[in-house]
């Protein structure tokens, strides 16, 4: 049975709290209809599947120059797919996704996150939706209540009104309507408002995930600038996490994919073990070859700096949103890593 682990250090040195997990599929309880959309020649599976064949699947992934973004279109491109990636950025900032595919099978196109036409010509020509859209941060232009509500929604209804039979919408595992983060509660919103519009659609809810470009581990790597003392709220003694690899996060969305049976089910995406955020910080810090002096900084005072690093005009380091969404996350007992689609 295939699993995700963080396997870098033996057990004896980074202590699991719980090591097996039971799985669980939430249904979602409404089906519609949609109408039936003609297939094109090139849409027709053919070859060995390899990246060089055809899987029959035309995708659009909205956000996929984020970081689970560019696994997704690497296992689809490797599948052999047809992939749409609308974008915001420079041509020069995507140039790193070319390769991803074969030749002329991935399509970038420009596009307004505000204009629904410009939603509609991403989709028209896919069979397959993958909304990945989402930021760590608010910004003038952009809050949360647009990246996690309103524009999922406004893909979910044009992805409906295309005939598109198979959308996946990526929320978070601790979603909730009364979570104090901003971030969450929007989420947890942002997941009501997609079934509203496409009652089949596919809802994941990873864990925090870990990569070669997370936000995640790289966070607490990075705070050795700070000097050598890591402020953690309770010693990070209290905050338990389960991480996963986004590499198997994105294999689970293309299983996803290709499974009909998904239509209208959420999953939880989690790693097997759980761990103390405490000995995952120092597991990093023995990596990286540095000392590791964490000292408790009370809550008000994590707050406090937070807010003098969210007046940056860039990319925040950290941000009272953060700080509550980090500090002790809501963990649940009966959720495993999809293991259903994981296994195909």
């Amino acid at each position: 049975m295939a699993t995700v682990a963080l396997v870098s250090r033996p057990a004896s040195v980074l202590p699991k709290i719980s090591s097996s997990c039971s799985s669980a599929i939430q249904y979602a309880s409404s089906v519609s209809t949609v109408q039936q959309r003609k297939l094109h020649h090139a849409l027709i599976p053919k070859g060995k599947g390899g990246r060089s064949s055809s899987s029959g699947i035309a995708a659009t992934v909205f956000g996929a120059t984020g970081f689970l973004g560019r696994y997704v279109v690497n296992r689809l491109g490797r599948i052999g797919s047809q992939i749409i990636i609308p974008h915001r950025c420079d041509q020069y900032d995507i140039m790193y996704l070319r390769p991803m595919g074969d030749l002329g099978q991935l399509i970038f196109m420009e596009w307004d996150a505000r204009d629904k036409d410009s939603i509609k010509r991403a989709l028209e020509h896919s069979n397959v939706v993958i909304n990945l859209v989402g930021r760590e941060w608010e910004t003038r232009n952009y809050r949360f209540e647009d990246v996690y509500v309103t524009i999922p929604q406004q893909i979910a209804r044009a992805a409906r009104e295309a005939g598109i039979t198979k959308f996946i919408h990526m929320s978070h595992l601790n979603a909730d309507i009364t979570s104090p983060s901003k971030y969450l509660r929007n989420k947890a919103v942002g997941e009501t408002a997609v079934r509203d519009e496409f009652p089949d659609a596919v809802i994941m809810k990873p864990s925090e995930m870990f990569g070669r470009e997370d936000k995640f581990f790289n966070h607490y790597a990075n705070m050795r600038w700070f000097g050598n003392a890591i402020p953690l709220i309770a010693l990070g003694k209290k905050t338990v996490k389960q991480p996963v690899h986004v590499g198997d996060v994105a294999k689970a969305i293309i299983n996803a994919v290709r499974d009909p049976d998904a239509n209208g089910k959420t999953y939880a995406l989690v790693g097997p073990n759980r761990y103390l955020l405490h000995d995952l910080v120092e597991y990093i810090y023995a990596v990286a070859h540095r000392p590791f002096m964490p000292y408790p900084l009370p809550r008000p005072l994590y707050h406090l700096a937070s807010r003098f690093f969210s007046m940056s005009p860039f990319e925040p380091w950290i941000t009272p949103d953060k700080v509550d969404r980090v500090r002790k996350p809501r963990f649940w007992n009966n959720f495993s890593l999809l293991w259903g689609l994981y296994q195909q």
